[in-house]
């Protein structure tokens, strides 16, 4: 089964895309927005809005219609495989299993201010209804907020002795996430402690695919909270545990 975008009727093929151009907001900026939007393969782009963004600035929004199409069974994605648990399950278990205090340390790390991803899975009140670790009995949680540097990052992870490390990425210009989430790990394996640790990425553009290709243990994307991120954390100590008996 074939399937497209669509606006109007099924399959269609109708989408919207928008830019900034360093051009002034005049006919011919608008022109260079539909040539541009011909090129990644539009076909009778419109341009229905336009915004001046400053001095030879602006910004597109386009209407067209594409002719591509997939095949959604030909489609493959990388998740985290470990099924979502309770929070009342996840404290059975780490009750039951681990019989110790879970450590987890966070922070948007790097030049990230972004502070709203952290705070939802670690902060007491959570967000949309899901509580986050501060809630959960057994856990310890240092959430170092925003801009905290990798060394500070690592140097506090061992000082609190944590058994789970969480990096939120939002700032993603330039691919600085990647530069700072690869130097974490630099600096986790220099230290020797990057095998003895869960090292989680986490944010909007974060997928489990990325985060496993950078080095890291798991990746969670949008929609995910913080039972997500416990079960897979609680769930895989509880294995390496088992590992070295």
């Amino acid at each position: 089964m074939f399937i497209k975008p669509y606006g109007d009727t099924k399959n269609d093929g109708k989408v919207q895309i928008s830019f900034s151009l360093p051009i002034a907001n005049n006919a011919i900026g608008m022109e260079c927005a539909k040539a541009l939007a011909k090129q990644m393969g539009l076909i009778d782009p419109q341009v229905v809005a336009s915004e001046t963004l400053g001095d030879n600035f602006s910004f597109y929004i386009i209407y067209g219609s594409i002719p591509f199409s997939v095949e959604p069974e030909k489609i493959h994605t990388s998740d985290v495989s470990t099924p979502t648990l309770s929070k009342e399950e996840i404290e059975a278990l780490i009750e039951k299993e681990l019989q110790r205090d879970i450590v987890f340390i966070g922070a948007s790390t790097g030049s990230d201010a972004h502070t709203v991803g952290i705070d939802a899975i670690m902060n007491m009140k959570g967000f949309a209804g899901h509580y986050g670790l501060e809630r959960y009995k057994n856990v310890k949680t240092y959430n170092l907020g925003s801009q905290v540097p990798n060394e500070v990052f690592v140097r506090k992870a061992k000082e609190v002795q944590a058994d789970v490390l969480l990096v939120s990425q939002t700032v993603t210009q330039k691919d600085v996430h990647l530069k700072n989430l690869l130097e974490l790990v630099e600096m986790l394996e220099a230290e020797g402690i990057r095998d003895k640790v869960l090292l989680i990425a986490g944010g909007a553009r974060i997928t489990h695919e990325l985060a496993k290709e950078l080095g890291y243990d798991a990746g969670f994307g949008q929609k995910k909270y913080a039972e997500d991120v416990a079960s897979f954390a609680v769930l895989e100590l509880i294995r390496r545990k088992n590992l070295n008996k």
